[in-house]
């Protein structure tokens, strides 16, 4: 593919729900264009962006993938992204670098909480829409209702540009309504045709929205169509252009991607309509908030800025990046601003699916891929050391769901850890930590679907099995009452024998930590044994009475004991004050506590009830109601699956936070269950 100047490249970004036929429009595109040969399909496992084993098993989109292919002289730059919220990452990673959002719907099912996110990334990043109502050719379609639902629920800058054109329930040909031009289906291609009687006024609605908002965005076009007067073709192409480009306007088109029918029609749109990514770019100086602007072109200096970063066992590290201004040359160097190193450019390529292709070069404003840079990952710019500057990163979501990770097969953990700690190049969604508390090492992601990938991706990539476990809830254990209690160490074994006793008074305490004081008198226990007692009962609060937690809030007062002058010894009174801590605490009301956690809740006022149900069966309490927000706290131990559990609920409308507040008494069916899972696992051990 040769390369094309900046005016004439265009980067969309295809982004809806699953199902919305996002893959089967990326492969109609390729097709029509010549890029591919043959109109790969989902179900038969053969897309060119859904080539990952994992992506062909499960029939879905996982990853970002770049689409390029050439339409009317112009370079198009499609980045296809997953539909499921699991993968949110890599939406936000292909919406960050696109100049507009290409959003397909399903012409049967509507708007669908896919396309209510596809439209919200839209409108944060601030770039123009542009709607294609997909499977017109499902006889149960009905494109009038779809573009009802579509102005009801973003605005009336929604505007229907092609209406379908039915004989019967199939799919025949399309009207151009901007141009009021019919075209009847011919194979794989459009034919010009008469415009079908009686459809005038079917099509007069559509024709009033269009005029309506093309008057919108000039005062002289409103007084224009204020006095009935027409527009001129080079008013209406104008004023579209600059409505989309500023999103007033989001256009309204329709086909079916699966036969390809009116996708030639998007096409033309989009290199009509949508921006190029000439301008200026805006970035800040490395470790300054003042700001740098370079003119998007190829004789600016270098910015690019890397979006996505795939890790392969036997490749090493693949880069994606795009070119904001100046020109990536292959054997060059440029500057990582995040780490202030210079980074050795060596293989440049264009890459389509999982082919690449490579070119010495890659002009601002288009796409490409490099290897093996050495320090580099998502969210990094790459740019001259002459005129240094930061670009903008990219948000992404928190963790919503952690499990713990148990390895099949002894001796895998080492090759877990590396595993993981290739995926997490790759994936900046994905959390990883090992838990010193309860010795576990726990994952984090979007969901449970997200989380199953990554252990797909282990055992495929680098030969790791595992399996996924709910992961231990960090209990605490404390004391309800003061007791005063004796421990007394005595052994003699021939020679110097060991000897320590200490009385020690136990009590509930302010500090979470222990607090310990002496309040020796005569000398019973001399004082270079208190810190051996002190250090003995740290140890021990490791491990509560109970079912084997750390113990909190407690004070522990040294009051009396003895010694003697030649078997005494630091380790002797360590063992003392370890006795007396195990017969205090047990005497002392041993209770568990457990975490606490406080919840919010972001809902649509229809699901509230449902949310406040739910809370309440997991022992939760509300704090608070506002509209669409619900507080509350809640055990942590009730949480685990919240994430899935919520996003069934609220058909994926409901998001949350959830953050530690405090420990608190347990109930005693509670304690109960967790004292004897306690017990079942020493026995096991």
């Amino acid at each position: 593919m040769k390369q094309y100047p900046i005016d004439k490249i265009r980067n969309i970004c295809l982004v809806s729900g699953g199902g919305a036929g996002k893959t089967t429009l990326g492969e109609a595109c390729l097709h029509l264009s010549g890029a591919s040969d043959r109109l790969g399909k989902v179900t038969d496992g053969n897309t060119v962006s859904d080539f990952d084993p994992e992506e062909i098993k499960r029939k879905i989109s996982i990853s970002t993938a770049l689409l390029p292919f050439e339409w009317n002289d112009c370079k198009i730059n499609f980045i296809d992204t997953p539909g499921y919220f699991d993968f949110v990452g890599e939406v936000k990673q292909g919406i960050r670098v696109a100049d507009a959002a290409l959003i397909p719907i399903s012409g049967k099912s509507g708007v669908s909480v896919g396309t209510e996110h596809a439209w919200g990334y839209a409108q944060e990043r601030g770039i123009p829409a542009i709607i294609f109502v997909n499977k017109m050719d499902d006889e149960n379609a009905n494109y009038n209702n779809v573009v009802e639902q579509l102005r009801e629920q973003f605005g009336t800058a929604v505007v229907p540009f092609v209406a379908p054109i039915k004989d019967g329930n199939a799919l025949s040909g399309f009207v151009d309504i901007v141009n009021m031009k019919a075209k009847k289906i011919s194979g794989d291609k459009l034919a010009d045709c008469d415009l079908p009687s009686g459809m005038d006024s079917e099509l007069a609605p559509y024709r009033e929205m269009i005029n309506e908002t093309i008057a919108e965005t000039d005062e002289a076009l409103m007084d224009k169509y204020f006095n009935g007067e027409e527009f001129t073709q080079e008013e209406i192409s104008t004023s579209l252009r600059n409505g989309m480009k500023e999103g007033s306007i989001v256009p309204v088109f329709c086909g079916s991607a699966l036969t390809s029918a009116g996708v030639s029609l998007l096409l033309d749109a989009v290199v009509k309509y949508m921006p190029s990514p000439a301008g200026m770019v805006t970035g800040t100086k490395p470790d300054s908030e003042d700001t740098v602007e370079l003119k998007c072109e190829d004789g600016a200096p270098l910015s690019a800025f890397i979006f996505k970063t795939v890790a392969d066992p036997y490749v090493g590290k693949l880069s994606y990046f795009r070119v904001y201004s100046g020109v990536m040359k292959a054997d060059s160097q440029v500057l990582n601003t995040r780490s202030g190193a210079n980074e050795k450019i060596g293989h440049l390529f264009m890459v389509r699916g999982k082919k690449q292709e490579e070119v010495q070069s890659i002009g601002a404003g288009d796409i490409g891929a490099v290897t093996k840079l050495a320090n580099a990952k998502t969210g990094d710019t790459l740019c001259s050391s002459a005129q240094p500057i930061v670009l903008k990163g990219i948000d992404f979501p928190q963790p919503s769901i952690s499990l713990a990770v148990i390895a099949k097969a002894k001796g895998d953990d080492e090759k877990i850890g590396s595993g993981l700690h290739r995926l997490l190049e790759e994936d900046p969604t994905l959390k990883v930590e090992n838990n010193t508390e309860t010795h576990q090492m726990l994952i984090s992601g979007v969901g449970e679907q997200h989380l199953d990938i990554i252990v797909s991706k282990l055992k495929a990539k680098f030969g790791v099995d595992l399996d996924l476990v709910e992961p231990k809830v960090a209990y605490r254990e404390t004391i309800r009452k003061k007791v005063k209690v004796e421990g007394k160490h005595k052994k003699q074994s021939g020679g110097h024998g060991q000897f320590g006793h200490v009385w020690i008074e136990f009590e509930p305490g302010e500090e979470q930590d222990l607090t310990f004081e002496e309040k020796i008198f005569g000398g019973a226990v001399p004082k270079n044994y208190f810190p051996a007692v002190e250090k003995g009962l740290r140890e021990c609060i490791q491990h509560g009475v109970l079912a084997g937690y750390p113990v909190v809030n407690l004070k522990a007062t040294l009051v009396d004991g003895s010694y003697h002058p030649v078997d005494s010894s630091e380790m002797a009174f360590k063992v003392a004050a370890s006795l007396a801590y195990k017969k205090g605490l047990e005497e002392a009301g041993p209770v568990l506590l457990e975490p606490v956690g406080h919840l919010e809740v972001t809902v649509p006022d229809s699901y509230m009830g449902d949310i406040i149900g739910d809370i309440n069966k997991r022992r939760g309490r509300i704090l608070g109601m506002n509209p669409g927000i619900v507080t509350a706290e809640v055990p942590m131990a009730e949480m685990g699956r919240y994430a899935t559990d919520l996003r069934s609920m609220t058909q994926g409308r409901g998001s949350f936070t959830l953050n530690f507040e405090r420990y608190e008494e347990a109930p005693a069916n509670v304690a109960q269950k967790v004292m004897e899972e306690s017990k079942k696992q020493q026995d096991n051990e």
